[in-house]
């Protein structure tokens, strides 16, 4: 690994954590009322659409497949991972048919 990757990845992991520490700190200073609290609780939901949104503009029938099986195992678990994985699972199954 040549010195530019080196730092181009130790630039990432820094940004990275400070994202992530200026985050804990900021909320550290913040009172959390019902409803924030209760606005932080959909932050991963919303999340899960950022990602799954544009295959539903760009994607072929695989993607749209895939994005249709992420909202409804989201929605019925509510389990964001599990339903990443699920879209994830379908994408390939269905490229694997050739969809």
């Amino acid at each position: 690994m040549d010195a530019r990757t080196a730092l181009t990845i130790l630039g990432m992991a820094l940004a990275t954590y400070a994202t992530r520490a200026g985050g804990f700190w900021l909320m550290s200073r913040v009172r959390v009322t019902p409803r924030l609290e209760r606005a932080l609780r959909h932050i991963p939901g919303a999340v899960l659409v950022s990602i799954v949104a544009p295959m539903l503009f760009e994607g072929g029938p695989a993607e749209i497949a895939a994005a249709g099986l992420t909202v409804v195992v989201g929605a019925a678990s509510k389990n964001v991972l599990l339903a990443m994985v699920a879209g994830v699972m379908a994408v390939v199954a269905a490229r694997a048919v050739g969809l």
